[in-house]
C-alpha cells in the first residue's frame, strides 16, 4: 500500500509545486480540508517557511528559503521512512530523457508560426508543424505512464501526474493554451510541478 503523507507534511508542500497559492489553491493540490490548510500555513508563517503577499488583487502563499529547506528535510525523512528512495532515484534517472523531450516540444510550441507573420505562414505547414509538436508530447504521455505508477505506489502524493498529463494533452488538440498555457492545467504546467517534486523530494537542484 502507498504511503499517505500526514497534512502538515502536504500543506506545505503544495506551496513548494504551486509556486504562488492561496490557502484554498493548496488544499486543492492534495484534496485537503482549506480550514485545515489554512491553519497549519498560519502555524508555520510564525517559523518563518512561508510569506503571504497581496499585490494588484494577487493574493498567496509563496516559500521563503526556510520552508523550502524545511520541506525538503520533510520530504527526505519521508522518503527513507518509506525506504523508497532508491525507487525514486530509478525513476528521476528515467524521467529525464522525457524532460528533455517535453523542454523541446515546448519551445517549438512556443516558436510555432502565426497566422499573422506572412513570412511564417508561406515557409511553414501550420498544422504539420503542431502535429509533430503534439506526436512528440504524445511520447512523453507514454513515458509518463511508465513513470507515474512506480511513484504513486510507494507514495501516495506523486498520483494522478499521469492522469492530469493526459488530460491536457487530450485538450491541447482543440485548444494550444493547453499545451504551455498558466491560466490551466496545462501540459507544461503538469510536467513543472512533477519535475519540481520529484528534485524537492530528492533533494536536487534543476
Amino acid at each position: 500500500m502507498a504511503h499517505c503523507s500526514p497534512v502538515d507534511l502536504l500543506a506545505l508542500h503544495a506551496v513548494r509545486l504551486r509556486g504562488f497559492v492561496d490557502s484554498e489553491g493548496a488544499a486543492q493540490r492534495f484534496a485537503l480540508d482549506p480550514v485545515a490548510v489554512d491553519e497549519h500555513l498560519l502555524d508555520v508563517q510564525a517559523r518563518g517557511w512561508v510569506s503571504w503577499s497581496d499585490f494588484a488583487g494577487t493574493r498567496g502563499w509563496s516559500l521563503t528559503d526556510a520552508g523550502r529547506a524545511a520541506d525538503e528535510a520533510a520530504l527526505a525523512g519521508e522518503l527513507d521512512a518509506v525506504g523508497a528512495r532508491a525507487e525514486v532515484e530509478s525513476v528521476h534517472t528515467a524521467f529525464l530523457p522525457l524532460n528533455a523531450l517535453l523542454g523541446d516540444a515546448a519551445t517549438r510550441w512556443q516558436l510555432r508560426p502565426t497566422p499573422t507573420d506572412a513570412f511564417a505562414a508561406n515557409s511553414h505547414d501550420d498544422a504539420g508543424w503542431d502535429a509533430r509538436v503534439l506526436d512528440d508530447l504524445g511520447r512523453v504521455d507514454v513515458g509518463l505512464r511508465a513513470l507515474a505508477p512506480r511513484l504513486a505506489t510507494r507514495l501516495e502524493r506523486f498520483a494522478g501526474y499521469d492522469t492530469r498529463f493526459a488530460t491536457a494533452l487530450e485538450r491541447a488538440r482543440d485548444d494550444p493554451a493547453w499545451v504551455t498555457g498558466v491560466g490551466v492545467d496545462s501540459c507544461h504546467r503538469v510536467w513543472f510541478e512533477l519535475h519540481e517534486d520529484l528534485i524537492a523530494t530528492l533533494g536536487l537542484t534543476r
